[in-house]
């Protein structure tokens, strides 16, 4: 049988935590833009625990902003699905089995507009949640009447409207906007392209009054490794043990943390943060985002493609080689922790590292290294970049580590265009798939260009870095370096470095 709310009463192991019937009835309380993996396994997860507990009372409606896939899974499930968290906390073992709620309809952008334009008039709604990648909060000029406008920021202004209009411009009708985007200061940053659109579409001044005296964007940084969807063999245990089929069921790790930035006014509306400590609301989250964003991401970001090049697909088969440990471990310590911008008290910065190297040997999450590579180019802009760009204040001496990341990093983006425009690149063997805005730029780089070319013009290319990184001491040569040696052998050894 399928898991729906018609068959809950139909599930009876003991292992699986089930929703109450109560929680069906419980008001729509938020609005989410997107419905990936991420989203379910960490914002909607908290949410759902707090209804449980009976805290938040609230549930969910999301949007689905993009036209790939559809919503009939969700549909056909009455949008639950089942979260499995494995892996170790305090030296002991967690599995934990949990059936969510949270979500009360999923409703596509392109096809139920009306319905979300409802959902803006809805008197019970207080919070917006979004995660449209890092890409996707940007400013796009655009008619915001339209049905749907094209961008995250023109639909979420639309709806602002929307509310502004259907409660008279009440102070108390505003929301709480939380973007989970992992960009610097994502609530700010979208707040500032709301007004700007605004602006553009020539909104009354009484709205854009409104709009900032009753609204409240929060920056926020999420952290949590939720791979997706349990591999066949996996699922197929899964189903049988559990005597349902969720297709809409994903793995995640125990860790979990969503750092809020508000105050108490915020506090007090996001109450379901009592539900579980992984959810911190704080005047400031810096802390928090760098360690994050430096030691887990860019950690992530600087060893995907050595890891790939290297034959490994997934993150685990990556940890358990000897080499590669020693590799990511160095790179850890020895380079990233001492370059963070930010002043973090070093015992803080190293407790963080090794719960990140522990995080990564998690043997129950299966984190694709291929996953961990979209949109590399921006990943390594936002993540990497500074960490490089401050350890040369600090020294002239080259990160060698970080070179080695470089190098690979540009030899995973030689790749050709294909069909309807999408790129491949060639690595052991194999052909894989590049999800990249920048694919195209690296594809004519390539072109008929000797290494020593090629790392020249991608090192000094300030559209892509904001930055010339062919000037800094060493680093070009080093860079240049390894990627001949990469080069030489179609394959990364990492027990040659």
């Amino acid at each position: 049988m399928i898991l729906s709310r018609y068959n809950l009463k139909k599930i009876s192991i003991p292992a699986v935590e089930l929703p109450g019937e109560q929680i069906f009835d419980l008001p729509e309380r938020i609005l989410q833009f997107g419905t990936g993996v991420l989203l379910r396994g960490l914002p909607d997860y908290f949410i759902d625990k707090a209804n449980r507990n009976g805290i938040f009372n609230g549930r969910i409606v999301v949007v689905k902003s993009t036209d790939t896939g559809s919503v009939t899974d969700f549909d056909k499930q009455d949008s639950l699905y089942t979260v499995y968290s494995k892996g170790i906390e305090n030296g002991k073992e967690v599995n934990e089995q949990v059936i969510c709620s949270a979500i009360s309809r999923v409703l596509s952008a392109t096809n139920d507009w009306d319905a979300i334009l409802k959902v803006a008039r809805n008197p019970h709604l207080q919070v917006v949640i979004s995660n449209t990648t890092e890409v996707g909060i940007k400013l796009v000029k655009e008619d915001v009447s339209k049905h749907p406008p094209v961008s995250y920021p023109g639909k979420l202004l639309a709806i602002l409207y929307e509310r502004y209009k259907a409660f008279d411009g009440s102070e108390d009708s505003g929301l709480i906007i939380i973007p989970t985007e992992l960009i610097v200061d994502n609530g700010k940053k979208l707040e500032s392209i709301v007004l700007e659109l605004a602006h553009l579409n020539k909104l009354e001044p009484a709205f854009m009054d409104w709009l900032e005296s009753s609204n409240s964007f929060c920056n926020s940084l999420v952290d949590r490794i939720v791979p997706g969807k349990p591999d066949k063999a996996l699922s197929d245990e899964l189903e049988t043990a559990n005597g349902y089929i969720d297709n809409l069921s994903i793995m995640a790790e125990t860790y979990s943390l969503w750092a809020i930035e508000g105050d108490d006014k915020i506090a007090s509306v996001l109450t379901f943060s009592e539900a579980d400590k992984g959810v911190v609301i704080t005047p400031d989250i810096e802390l928090f985002r760098e360690l994050k964003l430096r030691l887990l991401n860019g950690s992530h970001t600087l060893s995907c493609a050595v890891a790939y090049l290297s034959g490994f697909k997934t993150v685990k088969e990556a940890m358990d080689d000897e080499h590669f440990t020693k590799f990511i471990t160095q790179l850890m310590f020895n380079e990233i922790k001492p370059a963070i911008p930010y002043q973090i008290d070093d015992a803080v910065a190293t407790d963080f590292a090794g719960k990140v190297l522990d995080r990564f040997r998690n043997p129950n999450i299966r984190h694709e290294w291929l996953s961990i590579s979209m949109q590399y180019s921006t990943k390594i802009k936002m993540r990497v970049i500074p960490l490089l760009l401050n350890h040369y204040k600090q020294t002239n001496s080259v990160p060698l580590g970080m070179a080695l990341g470089f190098a690979a990093f540009i030899r995973f983006m030689r790749v050709k265009g294909g069909t309807q425009g999408q790129y491949t690149g060639t690595a052991n063997n194999t052909i894989y798939k590049v999800t990249d805005s920048q694919a195209e730029y690296f594809s004519k780089i390539w072109e008929n260009a000797d290494i020593n070319t090629v790392v020249q013009n991608v090192l000094k290319n300030k559209e892509l870095w904001d930055a010339d990184l062919s000037i800094l001491p060493g680093f070009k040569d080093a860079v240049i370096e390894q990627l001949n040696r990469i080069n030489a052998k179609g394959q990364l050894e990492l027990s040659t470095i």
